[in-house]
């Protein structure tokens, strides 16, 4: 039962929060927390430069002498998730009709000209005792295959983008955040009607199972 507990506790109680600052050129996601888990948090930096991902101090951080992993990220030939695949967004294929950008043949790094890399500190913190290791593992994962797809959609979306202006953008941004929160709100009203709402009817529920 405790399994069910903290399943149901989650979806009711989580209450995420998602800080975004934008200073260009260094777009930087402040912070991402959650109200039920105080202790969690993942934070994440980005820069972009002109090369082919061979800065090793760009942050210019005093990270240098924390535990850190420098990984590389493949939009054309890096594994996805197999259910998020679809060929129209396969880079090895992919061919742009307004900017004759593509086929990424492999070795593409090498050989494109201009290139640009877009740089990720990624951030994790899960400060609880016996599963702090395996939970920040996870989660980088997760944030890794994320970064991935995203990358590759927008290099395979190239032609639908590359006439919009500086407004055009913002109001995709606009009407893009406004259609999440009302998707977001709606469905944890969904929940809220078939789920317990209170930590104390949880837990009567589970002393009469018991």
């Amino acid at each position: 039962m405790l399994w069910k507990i903290g399943r149901i506790c989650i979806t009711n109680c989580v209450s995420p929060v998602f800080c975004f600052c934008l200073c260009h050129p260094t777009p930087r996601s402040v912070e991402y927390t959650c109200s039920f888990l105080p202790k969690f948090s993942i934070h994440i930096e980005t820069k972009y430069e002109d090369n082919k991902g061979c800065n090793d101090n760009i942050f210019d951080t005093e990270l240098k002498e924390q535990e850190r992993e420098v990984c590389f990220v493949d939009i054309a030939y890096d594994e996805i998730p197999e259910r998020y695949y679809k060929e129209s967004e396969d880079l090895r294929y992919f061919k742009s009709e307004k900017t004759s950008r593509g086929i990424l043949q492999e070795g593409w790094r090498d050989t494109q000209d201009p290139i640009m890399c877009s740089y990720k500190l990624v951030t994790v913190k899960f400060e609880v005792w016996g599963l702090q290791t395996r939970v920040e593992q996870f989660v980088h994962k997760v944030v890794r295959d994320v970064l991935l797809l995203g990358h590759r959609q927008a290099f395979a979306w190239v032609d639908e983008w590359i006439d919009m202006t500086l407004d055009d953008v913002r109001d995709y941004e606009s009407q893009s955040h406004e259609k999440t929160n009302i998707k977001v709100c709606h469905e944890q009203q969904v929940h809220s009607t078939t789920n317990p709402s209170s930590l104390d009817d949880i837990e009567i529920h589970d002393k009469a199972s018991t």
